[in-house]
């Protein structure tokens, strides 16, 4: 169990050990999750999962909410707004579907014998919502960076701040109306966030708030099981999650690479080859990918053999393409999980922004996302606000059946940089043969920009190898050092499972998680 909180590794350890399969142990650290790294994630959110079975296709989980069936450009215009808000009521403008994917992954869990009770899955959660939390330094760090935009009266205040200012590290928050929550989940079902009597009490506090989602529009949400986009690789078969996510973007990254017939790791050949892959596979990202409802093309297209020959082409191996594009950014945490038998899960939550949209809703203790701020309200953009349409997300877990019989589940948070890192992962372990935890801690780099950084720089880890760097400055790349270990480049983890059993884990040094094994 990998995951960027020692609580939530712990939870789901904790299922492991009980018999519990890695879709019931994921279900205890994803609600775990939602409630001890509160500035990075909630139940308020959206959610992906990917997850592979021996001897079956791995199967996939969209719980992506759309907007509300009354968000349209008019709404905006009405309130005197020219661009849909980042923070407050009117940025909560989709429908929160991470709780529906734990539904639909409670039925999956089912159908290859689970058997824990979901009030056993949530019970650390509710434990922990309810007896508090201790604050990290990053919650505190972010509290104080992110509080001036927040919204007045959003309910941001009442819990992550005390008498006006961020709550120290060290002391404890709790939030008694998430425990509650959590517990009529336990108690009833997934459903009565959407259908039932909390749906009522959701749908109250929105309206409350002012947020432009209702009852029907928590109502009409359903997650659904769809196939992952796959291309494959010397390495192996890759997958990751279809649009309305950059997951498309992510497997085109590496099967460029792949084709560069690189033969050293570390090298500036490895660095600048992945680096131009992205610049490609984010052209394709930008101007094609969206809600599929509204793609002309349909992504598999774009992993074909001659599209991916076109693409790669068009790269320098000894100089990099001008630019920058326009950056997406966003918050998230990714976990994964694998048990004895050798079911394994990539697994994404996300809120967007940190503290998503800043709205805390009163009587259920909900953080709720952000995610429709990166709706245009210009009808010809890519991904231009309609009602009930799904907004563009960064979200990808990554899942890998490699040559060998491994089977790898990977990914990070971070926005943008996630294709980038989820790139640096995997060749760094499955192309090169580094080790898992190298993979991860190794220098990374970040282009373009991420967690509210304004530049569009190559960013570099400033304990990456001096004559890489400069190589990479020479052939044309617009260089910025920054510190090692830096929160910029996201917070990885990787899991693998070993044909003859073997587990192995890696989390990221750059979060407050760990890896946990039985």
């Amino acid at each position: 169990m990998s995951a960027p909180h020692h609580l939530a590794a712990q939870a789901g350890l904790s299922v492991l050990r009980e018999g519990g399969n890695a879709i019931e142990a994921m279900l205890a650290a994803a609600s775990t999750i939602a409630v001890v790294y509160p500035h990075m994630n909630s139940i308020g959110g959206d959610g992906f999962w990917i997850v592979h079975v021996p001897g079956r296709e791995p199967v996939a989980i969209d719980a992506c909410g759309a907007s509300g069936r009354n968000v349209d450009q008019a709404l905006y215009a009405n309130a005197g707004l020219g661009a849909i808000p980042q923070r407050g009521p009117m940025a909560a403008n989709t429908v929160a579907g991470t709780i529906s994917g734990w539904g639909e992954a409670c039925k999956l869990s089912h159908e290859l014998g689970g058997h824990l009770p979901l009030g056993r899955l949530l019970e650390d959660a509710a434990h922990y919502a309810e007896g508090g939390i201790a604050v990290t330094d990053s919650q505190r760090r972010l509290t104080e960076e992110k509080r001036g935009q927040m919204a007045a009266g959003s309910g941001f205040e009442d819990l992550f701040l005390i008498d006006g200012a961020p709550r120290e590290v060290g002391s404890r928050m709790t939030n008694p109306a998430l425990a509650e929550t959590l517990r009529a989940i336990a108690e009833h079902g997934t459903d009565t966030f959407y259908r039932g009597e909390l749906a009522k009490k959701i749908a109250a506090d929105l309206e409350r708030a002012g947020s432009p989602v209702t009852a029907d529009d928590l109502r009409d949400h359903q997650a659904k099981r769809v196939t992952p986009l796959t291309v494959r690789t010397r390495a192996g078969q890759l997958y990751n999650m279809p649009p309305p996510t950059q997951g498309l973007a992510s497997l085109m990254i590496l099967a460029l690479f792949d084709r560069l017939g690189v033969e050293t790791g570390e090298s500036f050949e490895h660095i600048h080859g992945l680096i131009e892959s992205t610049k490609q596979a984010f052209i394709v990202r930008d101007s094609e990918v969206t809600d599929p409802q509204y793609m002309s093309t349909r992504p598999e297209h774009f992993l074909t053999a001659n599209d991916l020959d076109a693409r790669v082409d068009a790269i320098d191996l000894q100089r990099a393409l001008p630019w920058p594009h326009v950056a997406q950014p966003g918050d998230t945490i990714w976990m994964g999980a694998a048990d004895r038998d050798g079911v394994t899960v990539s697994f994404i939550q996300s809120i967007f922004f940190e503290f998503g949209s800043g709205l805390v809703l009163r009587d259920t203790g909900i953080n709720w996302q952000n995610r429709g701020a990166s709706f245009s309200l210009d009808e010809n953009a890519t991904n231009a606000l309609k009602p009930g349409r799904k907004p563009f997300h960064t979200l990808n877990p990554a899942l890998a059946h490699l040559a060998d019989g491994r089977v790898m589940s990977y990914g990070t948070m971070g926005g943008e940089g996630q294709p980038q890192t989820q790139s640096a992962i995997f060749s760094r372990y499955a192309m090169f043969g580094g080790g898992l935890q190298a993979a991860v801690s190794a220098p990374r780099w970040l282009l373009g920009k991420t967690w509210g950084d304004e530049t569009t720089t190559l960013k570099l880890e400033s304990n990456f190898d001096p004559a890489v760097a400069k190589g990479l400055e020479a052939a044309g790349h617009d260089v910025e050092m920054v510190e090692e270990f830096s929160d910029v480049m996201g917070h990885a983890g990787a899991v693998v499972v070993h044909p003859d059993g073997l587990l192995e884990g890696a989390t990221d040094p750059r979060s407050d998680g760990s890896v946990a094994s039985v």
